[in-house]
């Protein structure tokens, strides 16, 4: 692990899809965690930073101090924050510290794609309890006993944990082999000390300590079922749910000649519409 650290602020603006973030508390939940899963962290995340969305933290929890980003309500188990409020909870409300690692090079749209395909199917689900997470992640090494309970292959999952969501989406990003079980993983797995092994030429970078200042501002009081997106934003974020990721191109494509054209904010939403019309899809109404 290298000495390297930067601020939250410079993490957040460096976020790209894909990239890791690794938690490690004190408490008696995090050292039992640790224990059971064999892990120097308890808890591991990641980041999705595509096109004009904020980043955002994909990953899995039994709490519920946060908005969801896709459903707009506050829920346990599986989770898209908002990247910043996300650490803020992690280090000032749950005592974590903090590591980020940079996935190398970065992810490609099909990779993207992959990831919010993913986020449509698992988002929202349970998190195990303390029990049934040491005996998921036992029984998912173990090839005849592992078919039940969590990403065991085929079928949405009863259950879920942070380690296993970011191997399932690792693996739809083409990152990780499909033929060990997400379930297989813990939150050490992707620590440097162990030998993750990407595929297609990818690394991740060494952790980078992420500082947060003492006094760091609160998170904003959000009402129940409120969300952080603009307008524009949560429309993509439902054309995703209803009809595939397929149906977030043309918003991507929009942002792209927007931002191309020096358009302002407020002009990439026609942009969306216009480019959805031109590609036969049916646009979205308000």
């Amino acid at each position: 692990m290298s000495d390297a650290s930067i601020t939250l602020d410079e993490a957040v603006d460096l976020a790209r899809t894909g990239d890791i973030w690794l938690f490690r508390g004190h408490k008696m939940a995090d050292r039992a965690i640790q224990v059971a899963t064999n892990s120097p962290v308890n808890h591991v995340g990641m980041s999705v930073a595509i096109e004009d969305l904020p980043p955002l933290m994909w990953h899995a929890e039994l709490g519920r101090s946060l908005p969801d980003v896709w459903t707009g309500t506050r829920q346990r188990g599986v989770q898209l924050h908002d990247l910043r409020a996300a650490v803020i909870v992690w280090a000032s409300r749950y005592g974590q510290r903090a590591w980020l690692r940079q996935l190398d090079p970065a992810a490609t749209g099909q990779m993207e794609d992959a990831v919010l395909r993913t986020i449509a199917r698992l988002d929202g689900t349970p998190f195990p309890s303390t029990a049934r997470l040491a005996s998921g992640w036992l029984l998912g090494r173990v090839p005849t006993l592992g078919s039940q309970g969590g990403l065991r292959g085929g079928g949405d999952p009863q259950t879920a944990y942070c380690a296993e969501i970011l191997a399932a989406t690792y693996q739809a990003m083409g990152l990780l082999p499909r033929g060990r079980r997400p379930g297989s993983y813990d939150p050490g797995s992707f620590w440097s000390g162990d030998n993750l092994g990407l595929s297609a030429g990818f690394r991740l970078g060494g952790e980078i300590a992420v500082h947060i200042p003492a006094g760091e501002p609160g998170l904003p009081v959000i009402a129940q079922g409120e969300s952080r997106l603009t307008w524009p934003q949560r429309q993509a974020r439902l054309a995703v749910k209803r009809r595939g990721a397929r149906a977030a191109l043309p918003y991507r494509r929009g942002c792209r000649a927007a931002r191309s054209a020096g358009r302002s904010a407020a002009w990439r939403w026609p942009a969306r519409r216009n480019a959805a019309a031109g590609s036969g899809a049916r646009p979205l109404s308000r």
